[in-house]
């Protein structure tokens, strides 16, 4: 006899999702080659149409710190036996590590060949990357390989209490960390110039993790320099670790292992490959948030940037993923993508012209109205190429109108550089507030106003976005 469903069981919305990964070389002026990489996280929308955020940065050539954020959207339809073809066009801004950018948007129309081999699919991608305002335009070959994956969430509200799940939920993360470091440069660490990079640099980023097993983690890590004369220094690295708790869980010890992207603010990094390795103590301030202390070493194989480092964090437990409570919360987010205008931004030739940014945000509720914000910005567009933004802060969303109507208001700080803009160091902050409607059950409408000011340099200006919020629950067991 079937088992019965259980009545108490979460309502949970499941999305067929991919990560997916790819590898080309693009020509750039004077003969020059330049290697890049490519993570995307593509949510399907449709019946064979698939969206996401995207990320390309340079591990190879002398372009180290070239990347842009942006969008993907994919189409993908079986040939014959296991053979697929996708196409699709990814549209972001950026640039960094050169002055062929221009304003900063980047196209990459693509057709990609690839086999299911059962969970995964690889195969070649035939592409096109074009900075349509700057000089960059290169047709290649490359290689591309898609991690089959679900988007699991539910529409549930925030705070709904004791109902079973076991499988995580949004898109996997256990923890998230606010990270405050300081690296400290060897002797013969260089700018591109040639010239010794004696002075520490200050830099803010976040973390994102994910267990294997109770004692080994995977992730994310992304740093932006807030001080020491590199402004727009920037990384992006993947992360393997291991801990283990002394005495009790109040106390852990570990160690990790980054691999990824970097550069910018003419740090000499080569063609942008990094390397990362550190050990951590964490203690407990209660169940969900704990204070990590770590040290170690960053290299740039490469390039002539090495340095000590250490770091203070913040850890915040989205989920507990082996806990064998039945009892868990539904916690409420946001995706938010969109577009943001300075007006009469502050340049370091001493001018000041408009320019425009594409913004990534993702939003995490701590009551029905605040939430903690983590934020991505990339200019597209007024000569400022390679300007980008990494910003961590408090949000208050009011509860919606019969008419679907909501107001907010943003408090950010981050740390910001280069395509020019005067950020003089790096660190910035950034207030607004914002108006909403709905338009249906996950989706809204943004329009936001405030003000972008560089606490050292001379970027002080009034900004207008536009953004489009997709809401969804996740699932935090206790």
């Amino acid at each position: 006899m079937a088992a019965e469903p259980d009545q108490n069981a979460m309502p949970v919305e499941k999305e067929t999702a991919s990560l997916h990964l790819g590898l080309e070389k693009i020509k750039l002026p004077g003969s020059e080659n330049m290697g890049m990489i490519n993570t995307s996280y593509l949510i399907q929308i449709a019946p064979e149409l698939y969206f996401g955020p995207s990320v390309y940065g340079s591990v190879s050539g002398k372009r180290g710190g070239f990347y842009t954020i942006g969008g993907e959207l994919a189409w993908r339809h079986p040939l014959i036996s296991k053979l697929n073809l996708e196409t699709g066009m990814y549209v972001g801004g950026g640039g960094g590590g050169t002055s062929l950018v221009g304003g900063g948007l980047m196209l990459r129309p693509h057709a990609d060949l690839m086999w299911d081999f059962g969970g995964y699919k690889a195969g070649i991608s035939a592409s096109q990357v074009r900075f349509p305002n700057g000089y960059i335009s290169s047709k290649q070959i490359g290689l591309v390989v898609d991690f089959d994956t679900e988007f699991l969430h539910t529409s549930a509200s925030s705070g709904d209490h004791n109902r079973p799940l076991s499988t995580r939920t949004g898109v996997g993360f256990d923890r998230a960390m606010a990270v405050f470091g300081r690296y400290q440069p060897r002797s013969n660490s260089r700018f591109i110039s040639g010239a010794p990079l004696q002075q520490s640099i200050t830099y803010v980023g976040t973390r994102m993790e994910r267990f294997l097993t109770p004692g080994v983690f995977v992730g994310l890590e992304a740093n932006g320099a807030g001080s020491g004369g590199v402004a727009g220094y920037a990384e992006y690295l993947g992360t393997i670790g291991a801990e283990m708790p002394v005495f009790n869980d109040n106390f852990k010890i570990g160690t990790r292992f980054d691999l990824g992207m970097g550069g910018g603010g003419a740090v000499s990094v080569g063609g942008g490959i990094m390397l990362k390795a550190g050990v951590y103590a964490s203690a407990n301030l209660s169940k969900n948030f704990h204070v990590n202390l770590e040290g170690g070493l960053v290299d740039s194989p490469n390039g002539n940037f090495r340095a000590t480092y250490g770091s203070v964090a913040l850890q915040w437990d989205l989920d507990h993923p082996f806990s064998q409570s039945s009892s868990s919360t539904v916690i409420a987010n946001e995706w938010i993508g969109g577009t943001q205008h300075y007006f009469n931004a502050a340049r370091k030739d001493g001018s000041k012209r408009d320019m425009d940014n594409i913004t990534l945000q993702l939003n995490r509720y701590l009551t029905d109205t605040v939430y903690l914000t983590g934020q991505a910005h990339s200019a597209y567009s007024g000569n400022a190429g390679g300007y980008s933004v990494g910003l961590i802060g408090l949000g208050y969303h009011s509860p919606k109108t019969s008419s679907g109507l909501y107001v907010g208001a943003e408090m950010l700080a981050g740390a910001a550089g280069g395509g020019g803009v005067d950020t003089n160091g790096g660190f910035l902050i950034q207030p607004s507030a914002y108006l909403g409607i709905q338009i249906n059950k996950n989706l809204s409408a943004q329009l936001n106003a405030g003000r972008v000011k560089s606490l050292k340099g001379n970027l002080n200006s009034n900004l207008l976005g536009l953004g489009l919020s997709y809401s969804f629950g996740t699932v935090e067991r206790h």
